[in-house]
């Protein structure tokens, strides 16, 4: 399907992305880049900090579990700690995307962390994830030390800021965002009609009649 190019950005952090991820490439009608971006990083990134007692914190949970169980996925499993650094999965993250396995490890690493209920701040966790989408662990460890990944990884939460998006999960489709996991099917029709307003144009265009031809010039 063609349309405008759509871009699908989360943090290996956020248990809403994790749920968006387990379904965003059945929901879309066409591809979307994965885009790792550090939640904290957006102007109005949850970090699941804030609740104010144990009570809420538990409600939260549930809720999510609730939905997980809607969506027929595994039972929600949360990792302890909870919330938990995830800057160290998230360069990973930037370098699979960099070998063209955002995908793999991303689906792989929110899966050990909230269907196996382990921890992305430990990094033997993330290296789990890694192997899982055959990525060598040396290569893995040498890349995730690099500055530069680093650098690229908050330019991509800046550029997601300016681009209006403002937390995780989130579907980037041209200029318009769509936020939370509950967009996802809002994105698609989107993606749908972008596509058939493109296909309609392209329709009119190939059935307008040619020119005529302009007369032979004489002496």
């Amino acid at each position: 399907m063609t349309g405008a190019a759509a871009s699908f950005y989360f943090d290996l952090a956020s248990p809403l992305a994790y749920l968006a991820a387990e379904r965003v490439l059945h929901v879309l009608p066409g591809p979307a880049q994965w885009r790792p971006v550090l939640a904290r990083e957006l102007p109005g990134g949850e970090r699941f900090e804030g609740f104010r007692c144990g009570q809420e914190r538990d409600i939260f949970r549930a809720e999510l579990a609730r939905r997980a169980r809607e969506l027929e996925l595994q039972p929600l499993r949360w990792p302890d700690p909870f919330p938990f650094d995830s800057e160290l999965a998230m360069r990973v993250a930037t370098y699979a995307a960099s070998i063209g396995r955002a995908v793999g490890f991303a689906q792989a690493a929110f899966r050990q962390a909230f269907a196996g209920g382990r921890s992305l701040q430990e990094p033997d966790n993330v290296l789990i994830a890694a192997a899982a989408c055959e990525m060598h662990p040396a290569a893995v460890q040498a890349a995730a030390e690099r500055p530069s990944l680093q650098r690229q990884l908050l330019a991509c939460a800046a550029d997601a800021a300016k681009q209006g998006v403002g937390d995780v999960p989130a579907i980037l489709i041209g200029a318009r965002v769509f936020a939370g996991e509950r967009a996802l099917e809002q994105a698609a029709a989107h993606m749908r009609a972008a596509a058939g307003a493109q296909a309609t144009a392209s329709s009119a265009a190939a059935a307008a009649p040619a020119p005529a031809p302009a007369p032979a010039g004489g002496r």
